[in-house]
């Protein structure tokens, strides 16, 4: 979801639009619903990729414009035609790499016709299914890093690159898509509000978002900004490290947040606590994933305006990215963490080529204990048992009920699309 944020009366900017929607005017294409239901099979169960509250989402393949992914609204998700049209308005200016490019879309006459968005497909999944290792998925550090980079850029474009601006108000993994050569897509295109202009906060009414991603300055006040999106953010880039849901169960803590779990071992610049074990079975910069984690505590301190933009987070990424090439082209020993090729199908039974023919591996001079497990058809391969200590984990998805969390949700809005595109 977005916040749209002009010094601009909202109502007076789209009256100035004609009502009825010019596809040419927006560079968008005018879709029939015979067409979507064609390439859908009438919006049939085998091409679902997603569902929601809002809608579900379905793949289809056209002539000429190839695979897309068709966003098709319950008849109750737009409270008008007006709404949607809003929509459309909004999200046909946002153009950036790294953003899901808005095709077209097909409007049925009056408030119960059909409002479909056609958005440009999206093949590898989202975040969320790399960060739970869905289907044995997985990603190695440099992809975790381009992919943060990219994501940082495409919502920087947002806050910055686009007048009036736009907060996104639900970062997530599962709204973070995967193309094709795995750089990042921020996704969910959606609410559209009236909000200040310059570095003024926006006063809100309603709390929107996932639970375990907002701001806790933003729930407490109801002051909407820029470095709301930014926290979020911070909270994914721990994940990313980790690769553990944004709240666990743990012995002891109920609901243990990623942000407390990960704070201590990231302020003493140790980072073998809790990387994610998957990145110790095979080369890997350690000094990057530290970069990386303290970066996302800065992103989340307490004081929104103490947080860096997300133009700053990109650039500070990029540097530390580059300087860490440079340092395995020179030292390819030097913060390295080496260890035996490997394949672990998390998820699976199946194990291929998992190299058991040491008991332990040496990690710049500290040794650790190999192991292998599987629970309940879960399988890990981890260098450090400590990765799964006193750890009892969900991986359910990345909506959490957080204890003193209070929120308002707009059901239609905030149901997140689990986007396997």
């Amino acid at each position: 979801m977005f916040l749209f944020s002009s010094s601009w009366n909202i109502e007076k900017l789209f009256l100035q639009t004609p009502r009825t929607l010019k596809a040419e005017q927006l560079m968008l294409k005018s879709f029939q619903l015979e067409q979507l239901q064609k390439v859908t099979n009438n919006f049939s169960q085998d091409c679902l990729v997603g569902s929601g509250a809002f809608g579900n989402v379905y793949r289809g393949t056209f002539d000429g414009e190839g695979t897309l992914a068709i966003k098709k609204a319950h008849t109750e998700s737009y409270t008008s035609t007006e709404d949607f049209e809003n929509e459309i308005r909004l999200v046909s200016k946002v153009k950036h790499k790294n953003l899901v490019s808005l095709v077209g879309f097909c409007q049925g006459p009056g408030t119960k016709g059909a409002k479909i968005l056609v958005y440009e497909y999206v093949p590898n999944g989202s975040l969320l299914d790399y960060i739970m290792g869905r289907g044995g998925r997985s990603l190695t550090w440099r992809q975790r890093v381009r992919i943060a980079i990219g994501a940082a850029k495409g919502i920087a474009h947002l806050h910055e690159g686009i007048r009036p601006s736009i907060i996104h108000r639900d970062i997530k993994p599962s709204n973070i898509l995967v193309g094709e050569n795995f750089e990042a897509k921020v996704s969910d295109f959606g609410l559209v509000k009236s909000g200040p202009a310059g570095d003024q906060s926006h006063v809100s009414s309603q709390i929107k978002g996932t639970p375990g991603y907002l701001d806790p300055a933003y729930c407490s006040s109801l002051q909407l900004t820029p470095f709301t999106d930014v926290y979020s953010y911070g909270v994914i880039l721990l994940q990313l490290v980790a690769a553990r849901p944004v709240v666990a169960k743990t012995r002891g803590h109920p609901n243990y947040h990623i942000i407390d779990w990960a704070r201590p071992s990231l302020e003493r610049g140790s980072i073998n606590d809790i990387i994610d074990a998957n990145l110790l079975m095979e080369e890997c910069s350690m000094e990057m994933m530290l970069k990386i984690g303290q970066l996302g505590l800065k992103c989340v301190v307490k004081v929104p305006k103490e947080r860096p933009t997300m133009t700053q987070v990109w650039q500070e990424l990029e540097s530390a990215f580059f300087s860490a090439e440079n340092i395995i082209h020179k030292q390819p020993s030097n913060g390295l963490a080496s260890l035996p090729s490997r394949s672990v199908e998390r998820g699976s039974h199946r194990t291929k080529q998992l190299d058991c023919s040491q008991s332990s591996v040496s990690i710049d001079g500290i040794r650790l204990q190999k192991f292998y497990m599987d629970i309940d058809g879960l399988s890990f391969g981890s260098a450090k048992l400590r990765c799964l200590d006193n750890y009892t984990i969900n991986f359910e998805d990345d909506s959490y009920d957080l204890t003193g969390t209070s929120e308002e949700t707009n059901p239609s809005r905030n149901e997140e699309f689990k986007l396997n595109i």
